[in-house]
């Protein structure tokens, strides 16, 4: 097992900023997106990183950004490190493989969330209104049913160590303009249409995913990461049993060992034991393993 990319530290690059998974310079004209093996869960950090985790959400994006892009264009400039400007070349071994250089674009202030099963929040929604995000879902759904049809979700973008919160669609488009969030309810639809056919040709359910758009040039264009193992719930469409949780490739397996334990949810975080980091990592590289045919 490789060791952990916990954090990047590239001197003679001008830091922009760092997430709960990616750190971000600023090329002038571009970013450099770096993807580390950090890990959050309930909006913590964890102090341990799963290994080759940047690697697989880098290639699983890249992945779903080439199948997309008669839909709509994205940011990417280049996945290959040869391909950088000549500043980065000095920290090609630690970008090899989990590192994007793309265009800078306005990020829209929401996020669009799309769920063609009832899950998360959705399924606490339901169940105590019978809708989820104000859009009514027929009676008598059980947890982790398909819905009849999928819907469009968006939420707050929320700082870093704090919660998004769901928003109607009406409050998307007093943020975002009513035309971007019309524009973004049908390509955010369309994506996933594609997306959960191609995945379930390959054993996989996508339940639910979560995309960022920005504006590039006066055109909506789809940035960030593509439904990956952080930003969706990936299903194994062979267990699939409605009326219930579903076993799944992404962090619901390290949330539901942090259930276990007696912690607030808060930082700081507690220690992840070995196994679990193990497993969680093993769950990553099948997931790319599945989509794409192709591990590291």
């Amino acid at each position: 097992m490789s060791t952990p990319v916990l954090t990047t530290d590239f001197p003679t690059l001008k830091l922009a900023g760092r997430g709960k998974v990616r750190d971000i310079y600023d090329l002038g004209e571009s970013l450099l997106i770096v993807t580390t093996d950090r890990i959050s869960a309930f909006d913590v950090i964890m102090n341990e990183g799963i290994p080759d985790k940047g690697y697989v959400l880098t290639q699983i994006s890249a992945f779903w950004f080439r199948q997309m892009e008669e839909i709509i264009p994205n940011h990417i400039i280049s996945t290959e490190v040869k391909e950088f400007p000549a500043e980065c070349q000095p920290y090609a071994e630690v970008l090899e493989g989990r590192s994007m250089l793309v265009k800078k674009a306005q990020p829209l202030a929401a996020e669009c969330i799309v769920r063609g099963y009832l899950s998360g929040s959705g399924w606490k929604d339901y169940k105590a209104t019978g809708k989820v995000c104000g859009i009514a879902l027929p009676a008598g759904l059980v947890e982790s049913d398909k819905l009849p049809e999928p819907i469009f979700t968006p939420s707050t973008k929320a700082e870093l160590g704090t919660h998004d919160e769901n928003i109607s669609f009406e409050e998307m488009e007093r943020i975002c303009g009513a035309e971007i969030a019309r524009q973004v309810r049908e390509v955010t639809l369309k994506i996933y249409a594609r997306a959960r056919d191609i995945a379930d040709a390959r054993g996989i359910i996508i339940a639910d995913t979560k995309f960022e758009y920005g504006i590039h040039d006066g055109r909506l264009i789809i940035i960030d990461e593509c439904m990956t193992p952080d930003s969706s719930r990936f299903w194994p469409k062979e267990s699939y049993q409605p009326g219930g949780p579903q076993p799944s490739f992404d962090k619901q397996f390290l949330r539901d060992y942090l259930e276990t334990l007696d912690w607030g949810k808060t930082a700081p975080a507690p220690p992840l034991p070995e196994e679990i980091i193990k497993k969680t990592g093993e769950k990553y590289m099948e997931a790319l393993v599945k989509l794409t045919g192709k591990g590291k």
